[in-house]
């Protein structure tokens, strides 16, 4: 995908993590939409389909894990029947928002949570319930809906929320989870000697004693499943991680993770720490052992491969390795709420991932994809616009683009068609043809925009070196009232942004400003990306340090004119902003707009 980091319309099958390249490479990943057996040796694993043949190469030695894989194993908390199988926890609706502005409406985190659970992971940690009265709730209606959306196979994932070792996040996580089938509560206690000093400013037996009391209390709320975390952990030191670990057991934990929490071990490293907690914590034949690792020196991947091989049995990862700081562990797949970009060298799912440039390898790739390609980007969803043989233009009609966007794994039709079709129709009438980036540019403009509170009607901009930039917007309420505003600004961007801020009368601070061509050529689509802070409201509380911090809103917009493009991703970012905290029966912003007028 060219510049977007999320597409909820899962087609593809993933590989849940790039294999370690001086170790293992994907010989074959068959096309299939489910997630739900890896296929383990010594050396490397991947997460398969239901029913396929399925071969990794190791060392340039083929090894078959099965004629026909079996099928996931029951799903029981603390013990998993088949010794091959990882558990996905996904937590990129947690872990994965704190990246900055990746917030994300109920509604988005419902969509997400959706198509994790198409994919079929095992775990969607849905939140951190005790954040934010918005965060609970939006727990909760994934658990409701989510989390009770049994499969024919009986598949319905777990739905997890976040807590740290006190009661009432405890609380709020129960509340949030105990409507789900499968709920799971996640409470953690940071045990390095750095975090125990200076931030929880506790005694390791303090430190014991609490994990110890807050993981029995969130089993007797009724949670049968409890997931503990010592965070920091790759810092820890080794006997009292033992200690805990063993007394968390006891209390009646189900899952230990262990978090590399800011990316402190080398692969090597972590796969003995996992190691040794398994040869020397009493009782840890009855858990199961998690894996989380943080990004910070780029070995996130490779320590959670390296803990998988050492023992772990579940794997914490995000989509396209999103999160706090340098993010997390990958589960690729492309979607697109966060709005985030994706770098074009981002192995698998980025610009440059299945690009060929140098002649040699143009050459191979023309007798024998596979001599310089170890996964076909059909694979995973994505496809070469050359080899499908429909080519899309002005004169192409709606069955033609449906046809295509199911082809690239959208599945949208009624409203939704009829207006990507006539934002296509207006592109095709300006450029001679479409490309596949076009048209997911598109999409992501026209289908995953927030609830609409403000939409751009018209703006006119003059600039140049004669005079000020001068920039005349038209907003459209949702009472389909129009609102007109004039502004003058340092370039046309700036004067359009102060216009919209005259009609939408909400305080907020321009963060960051980027923009990129999806392809080449004077023609080429540009898409824009704004974060934007409130200066009001909109604040939360940080599940690691406890801190209130104030949320940032990310917004996206697309256009062949690069001030139509930044407007409509102004306005995104606005409407996100606007749409997060509205009480069902209030009156909305704009509405509010009008009485102050």
């Amino acid at each position: 995908m060219a510049s977007i980091s999320f597409n909820l319309n899962f087609s593809p099958t993933t590989a849940i993590a790039a294999p370690v390249s001086t170790t293992a490479a994907t010989s074959y990943l068959p096309r299939n939409p489910s997630l739900s057996l890896f296929c383990l040796n010594s050396a490397s694993f991947h997460h398969a389909p239901k029913s396929h043949t399925f071969a990794t190469r190791i060392y340039k030695t083929p090894v078959i894990c099965s004629s026909t894989l079996r099928r996931r194993p029951e799903y029981i908390p603390s013990h998993i029947s088949d010794p091959a199988y990882v558990r996905v926890f996904d937590t990129t609706l947690r872990d994965g928002e704190q990246s900055p502005g990746a917030t994300m409406t109920s509604k988005e985190k419902l969509d997400i949570a959706r198509g994790l659970a198409k994919l079929g992971v095992d775990i969607i940690e849905a939140g951190f319930p005790a954040a934010s009265k918005d965060d609970l709730e939006a727990v909760k209606m994934i658990a409701v809906e989510v989390g009770n959306d049994v499969d024919g196979e009986g598949y319905v994932p777990v739905i997890c929320g976040l807590a740290r070792c006190n009661k009432n996040d405890i609380d709020a996580a129960w509340e949030a989870v105990k409507h789900a089938k499968r709920p799971r509560i996640h409470t953690f206690i940071a045990t390095s000697e750095i975090h125990m000093q200076y931030k929880l400013k506790k005694s390791r037996d303090e430190v014991i004693e609490t994990a110890r009391s807050m993981v029995r209390y969130a089993r007797s709320l009724g949670c049968q499943d409890v997931e503990f975390s010592p965070e920091d952990a790759g810092r820890s030191d080794r006997e009292f991680l033992y200690q805990i670990l063993g007394e968390v057991i006891t209390a009646g934990a189900t899952t230990l993770n262990i978090p590399d929490t800011v990316g402190y071990t080398l692969p090597s490293e972590f796969g003995q720490l996992i190691a040794d907690i398994k040869s020397n914590t009493p009782g840890i034949e009855n858990v199961i052992i998690s894996t989380h690792c943080q990004n910070d020196l780029g070995l996130s991947t490779a320590n959670t491969i390296g803990g998988v091989c050492a023992g772990a049995r579940q794997v914490e990862v995000t989509i396209n390795g999103i999160g706090e700081r340098a993010g997390n562990a990958s589960l690729e797949e492309v979607a697109n709420y966060t709005g985030l970009h994706v770098q074009p060298h981002k192995a698998i799912v980025g610009a440059n991932a299945f690009a060929h440039e140098s002649g040699i390898h143009q050459d191979g790739m023309l007798k024998h994809k596979g001599t310089y390609e170890i996964i076909a980007p059909e694979d995973i969803g994505l496809f070469r616009s050359n080899e499908s043989g429909l080519v899309l233009g002005k004169l192409s009609g709606r069955h033609a683009l449906k046809t295509r966007l199911l082809e690239l794994g959208y599945d949208i039709d009624g409203k939704e068609l009829d207006g990507i079709f006539w934002r296509f129709k207006t592109v095709a009438e300006n450029k001679k043809h479409i490309t596949d980036v076009d048209l997911i540019a598109l999409i992501s403009d026209e289908i995953f925009q927030p609830q609409v509170v403000w939409s751009l009607g018209d703006i006119q901009v003059t600039c140049g070196t004669l005079g000020l930039s001068t920039a005349t917007v038209k907003l459209i309420d949702t009472n389909k009232e129009e609102h007109i505003a004039c502004s003058v600004g340092t370039g046309p961007v700036d004067s359009a942004y102060k216009a919209i801020d005259l009609i939408v009368k909400v305080p907020v601070t321009l963060l960051e400003y980027s923009m990129n061509a999806v392809t080449q050529g004077i023609d080429a689509i540009a898409t824009t990306r704004v974060l934007i802070r409130g200066e009001e409201s909109h604040t939360e509380t940080h599940a690691l340090t406890g801190e209130t911090i104030h949320r940032t809103f990310s917004g996206t917009g697309a256009g062949m004119d690069v001030v139509v493009s930044s407007v409509r991703a102004y306005i995104s970012a606005l409407n996100k902003l606007l749409g997060f905290k509205m009480p069902s029966g209030s009156k909305s912003h704009a509405e509010e707009s009008q009485v102050s007028v």
